[in-house]
């Protein structure tokens, strides 16, 4: 099992950065760890994802140039960086990850969610 836990969601304005955090705790060995959001009314939609090695990322075409995903393995923790956030960026964002390598997924694990609010 692993349990994960965000943190560092919020209100921002259009224009402004936040970065998420998200630790993994339990079986964290060789985790794949990624980044989801859903915003109101709309289906939960990848937005970013790191494999264990940090060799590979991968990015969902609205948010490449924007966000960078990144992780410390020693403190098995992922971070989303945001930056030039836009309204259509808020949304509930929910961190995953899974032990099966793949960075398409499927992911078993979820977190709570954190939510980010931009107002334009």
């Amino acid at each position: 099992q692993v349990q994960l836990v965000e943190s560092g969601g919020g209100l921002v304005q259009a224009g402004d950065s936040l970065r998420l955090s998200c630790a993994a705790s339990g079986r964290t060995f060789s985790l794949t760890l990624g980044w989801f959001r859903q915003a109101p009314g709309k289906e939960r939609e990848f937005v970013a994802a790191i494999s264990s090695n940090t060799w590979n990322t991968a990015y969902t075409d609205s948010v490449k140039g924007r966000f960078t995903i990144s992780r410390d393995n020693a403190k098995n923790t992922v971070y989303l960086q945001m930056n030039s956030l836009k309204p259509e960026d808020t949304a509930v964002y929910y961190c995953a990850a899974s032990n099966l390598g793949p960075l398409s997924g499927p992911y078993p694990y979820w977190g709570q969610g954190t939510q980010v609010t931009v107002s334009s």
